[in-house]
């Protein structure tokens, strides 16, 4: 059974959640500040984090910055002021996704079983690393390498860049990427799909601001190029 950890100081609407995800299958536990949060990551295995930006000691922006110093665990983040520079600011710390309150808990349902998708590694023993000459992405272990130098990125980053490979010299517009990552249809205007890709290119570019491997094609979308010059 996969389980849970709910970080918000409403008691009420946690209360709630953790009833709807009970009964949808996972072992939910809930704290009510940034710090209980940590405390109970740092004890015990959970397989994701809902975690509140609102909280009583420090905001989830923070809790999300420690989190990500060790561990990659799937963080949905929720927040009631729905500032699209919240869910900027979430995404660009590490967040795997984003929701605005008020919300269907049934949305974050399938986001929390996206995000927990996105985590398993593929068991296929079949040609799990592709090689775009410095660039390794191996699927297996869900893991990306430049020269053998392993990369950190987020469980949705790594999927985008594996969307992205998959389909190398394709033109890929946002609303497809959406849909390749996360299995359905979203806004094709998403801005969040931007700063996910300037994150991988900040991983695995020699250079983000002049880059090589992932290229914007302007009015249709990304590209990930087959071959570069440093290959």
């Amino acid at each position: 059974m996969e389980r849970i950890l709910i970080i918000d100081d409403d008691a009420r609407l946690a209360a709630m959640l953790s009833e709807y995800l009970s009964a949808a299958g996972f072992s939910v536990d809930r704290r009510q500040s940034g710090q209980e949060g940590l405390t109970a990551l740092e004890r015990d295995v959970y397989d994701a984090v809902v975690l509140d930006i609102m909280l009583p000691d420090f905001d989830g922006f923070e809790v999300c910055r420690r989190l990500r110093v060790r561990s990659n665990i799937p963080v949905v983040m929720l927040t009631a002021r729905g500032d699209d520079t919240d869910r900027i600011v979430g995404l660009e710390i590490g967040a795997d996704d984003y929701l605005p309150k008020p919300f269907n808990p049934r949305e974050l349902l399938a986001r929390l079983r996206a995000v927990l998708r996105r985590r398993v590694a593929t068991t296929e023993p079949q040609d799990t690393t592709m090689r775009f000459g410095r660039l390794e992405i191996d699927r297996g272990s869900r893991s990306v390498r430049i020269d053998g130098d392993e990369r950190s990125l987020t469980s949705h980053q790594f999927d985008l860049l594996l969307a992205l490979a998959d389909n190398a010299g394709r033109v890929l517009n946002r609303e497809r990427l959406m849909d390749l990552v996360k299995g359905e249809e979203l806004d094709a205007f998403d801005r969040s799909i931007d700063v996910h890709i300037s994150r991988i290119r900040a991983a695995i570019e020699e250079d983000a601001k002049h880059p090589r491997r992932i290229l914007t094609v302007r009015g249709a979308g990304y590209v990930f190029a087959r071959r570069q010059d440093a290959d």
